[in-house]
């Protein structure tokens, strides 16, 4: 068994991008296992590394050396090796020469299209210190660097300036470089804490060594650490920190040594909406808000420090200086912005573009008002409400506070709404109009909120499809994609009985001229719409030929659509489904031969025995599965229909369909359109795998 060993690479730099460290720690680390496994060498575990100042891989257990590899070399056909008087050729030499053997050491091979001579050449395995700078040069140029910079008077370029190049095998420095800098087994510790360099004596000891140079080199850990930090910290403001996943990452791609430490603000900003505040917090200064609670906001945040300061009340006093000007900033818009009504913004709305084809903001705000009435109408709820949530929903786009904080868009409007004396059902319709953000945002509360929602996210979509700017490949600029499932989710979880159809020709319409092919458009977003639960019921592991199997009865009521692909995934799990499925095959195979007009099953023309238990099955199961598919009832028509299987079976084992006599054949096909028929109630069963 050959020896192992701890390898270790670290390159050391300036302060990389926080948004991008996970990102650029993830390639690095996958590079390196690539390569090892390209390479053929076994190891035990990887462990990977990042703070701001570095990216390092820590491969345990690994392989010091190739093992041998034997390759065969084919060389020339016999015949045109050798001469007609036994004597090797100059093709044969020069194959041989080039091999470093004589003719005569070589083999032959003989296979079924003739013979050749060949040679096992053993290729001596390499060790690692010949292999690692092709490892670190290959993992380097697959980093996905944002922006690439040039430092000093070199000609390198990288995502920032290396300083420090670390390679070492258990003890050993292996020879490397990377721009200029040779491998040592130095590395930096913290900036503050630790100027000095530190002496690595074993690669194993990377982390411990670096913790002892206040560096937590494990980006998991200080995570984590932050996280624990910062909840025992609110513990004891007797709050709850507001998380964010995206902030965590950020704030630990910030810092080397995590210190938690908690700051106050003013509580007089507490008039400014809590959402503008926490963003600002948030985003601006990558601070963790306190609210109590019942979820309100607290004039207390905790921030994660680099250093672990002797007087912390000078950081503490430094950061609230910092973040007062903010919050003013936020108090400030928010009080400029209340002067002016939302209703008196809507003409600001047409001197910003939507779409040089599709016209203005405004123009969008005047069609969502249209359709968001004729949806809320349909829904039966409240139209007057929904339609004015949807002329003033984008109106806060204009506002000091937006423009300033784009994200808070919509929940500024609905605290703006309510400023201006709007009602609460329009002021919460415009917050909720935006939603879902992404997946797994939550969906408007109301019907209202619900109308404005989907007349936002159709008059994109119609419009977008209307001037053929379809989404292809990842190219998606204006995320109809997400538009369309968020669609989805709010007809199905919301359990909203709208057509697509309906839904897509009214958005349309309110298009005027501006769609040429209105028809031509609406069944193409349609089709895009249905197209899109493919993808969202195979992220809920529901195999695409139950999908395909509702597809194809094209059923355009998203929430009918759902209810059809959850009964067929349930009926999959039948014991008769299999059996039926293959039935319904053979019958779709059967009737797509036949050209005859099909009528109605003639009882009198029914002549075996199987063929009139089938029918008479059938007849007695239509009124239920009818009933069971009118109400929606999917599970209960095919539960329904899977008693057909022994009758079916006993059909095609005794009955032969293309009888001589031209009557009973067109009987027999139009019995078996019937049982076709019943199934296609719910879904083309017939397209289901075995």
């Amino acid at each position: 068994m050959s020896q192992r060993h701890d390898l270790l690479v670290e390159l050391g730099t300036e302060e990389l991008p926080p948004k991008a460290l996970k990102g650029l720690s993830e390639s690095f680390t996958n590079s390196f296992v690539n390569s090892l496994e390209q390479a053929r060498l076994n190891y035990t575990s990887v462990e990977s590394y990042a703070t701001p100042r570095r990216l390092a891989v820590l491969v345990k257990g690994v392989e010091a050396r190739q093992a041998d590899e034997v390759v065969e070399k084919r060389g020339p056909a016999i015949q045109a090796a050798f001469a007609p008087d036994g004597s090797p050729t100059r093709a044969a030499e020069g194959w041989a020469r080039g091999l470093g053997i004589d003719v005569a050491d070589a083999e032959r091979l003989v296979t079924d299209k003739g013979e050749w001579l060949l040679y096992n050449a053993t290729v001596p395995g390499k060790g690692i210190e010949e292999l690692v700078q092709g490892f670190i040069d290959t993992a380097v140029k697959q980093l996905p660097i944002p922006k690439a910079m040039r430092w000093g008077s070199g000609s390198h370029q990288f995502i920032r300036p290396l300083h420090t190049l670390t390679v070492l095998l258990d003890s050993k420095v292996l020879p490397a470089e990377l721009f200029g800098v040779q491998s040592d087994n130095k590395v930096n510790g913290h900036r503050f804490h630790h100027p000095e360099q530190l002496t690595l004596t074993q690669a194993a000891d990377y982390a411990d060594v670096l913790t002892s140079g206040h560096v937590v080199a494990s980006f998991a850990q200080r995570r984590e650490a932050i996280r624990e930090a910062v909840v025992a910290l609110a513990k004891t403001e007797n709050a709850v920190p507001v998380w964010d996943e995206d902030l965590i990452d950020e704030v630990a791609s910030l810092v080397e040594f995590p210190v938690a430490l908690a700051a106050g603000f003013d509580e007089s900003f507490l008039a400014v909406p809590k959402e503008a505040l926490i963003y600002t917090m948030k985003d601006d200064q990558r601070y963790f808000p306190l609210v109590d609670q019942q979820g309100e906001l607290l004039p207390r945040f905790i921030f994660i420090t680099n250093i672990e300061s002797r007087d912390p009340q000078q950081v503490i006093s430094g950061n609230e200086k910092v973040v007062r000007p903010r919050l003013a900033d936020a108090q400030f818009f928010f009080e400029t912005d209340k002067k002016t009504k939302l209703s008196e913004r809507l003409n600001k709305l047409d001197s910003v573009l939507f779409q040089k084809e599709l016209g203005s903001i405004g123009d969008k705000a005047r069609r969502m008002e249209a359709t968001a009435r004729f949806i809320a109408d349909e829904l039966k709820a409240d139209k007057d409400a929904a339609a004015r949530a949807g002329l003033l929903a984008k109106a806060d786009l204009v506002s000091s506070m937006v423009m300033e904080f784009p994200e808070v868009q919509g929940v500024m409007g609905m605290h703006y709404a309510r400023h201006d004396g709007e009602s609460e059902t329009v002021a919460q319709a415009i917050e909720a109009h935006y939603r879902p953000r992404y997946a797994g945002d939550e969906l408007p509360n109301s019907l209202e909120g619900c109308a404005v929602a989907l007349a936002d996210k159709l008059d994109t979509l119609a419009g977008i499809f209307g001037i053929g700017q379809t989404p292809s490949g990842d190219r998606d600029p204006f995320g109809l994609r997400r538009a369309a499932i968020g669609m989805l989710r709010i007809l199905v979880e919301k359990e909203l009985p709208l057509d697509l159809v309906t839904l897509v020709r009214s958005a349309v319409a309110n298009y005027g001229s501006v769609i040429k092919n209105p028809d031509e458009v609406t069944d193409n977003v349609v089709d895009f719409l249905l197209g899109r639960f493919r993808a969202w019921y195979q992220d809920q592991a529901i195999s695409v030929d139950v999908i395909q199997a509702v597809l194809a009865r094209r059923p355009t009521v998203a929430l009918d659509f759902d209810r059809r692909v959850k009964a067929v995934a349930e009926f999959r799990t039948n014991p008769q489904a299999e059996a039926l499925a293959a039935a319904n095959k053979r019958v779709s195979n059967i009737l797509a031969k036949s050209d005859e007009q099909l009528g109605p099953v003639q009882p009198d023309l029914l002549v075996e025995s199987a063929e009139k238990a089938l029918y008479d099955v059938l007849n007695g199961l239509k009124d239920k599965v009818s009933a069971a598919a009118v109400n929606g009832d999917y599970a209960g028509a095919l539960s329904a229909l899977a008693t057909l299987r022994a009758p079916v079976d006993e059909f095609f084992d005794s009955v032969m369909v293309n009888a001589d006599d031209d009557a009973v054949r067109r009987n027999r096909l139009s019995l078996l359109d019937a049982l076709r028929n019943e199934f296609l109630k719910v879904a083309d069963i017939s397209l289901l795998q075995s």
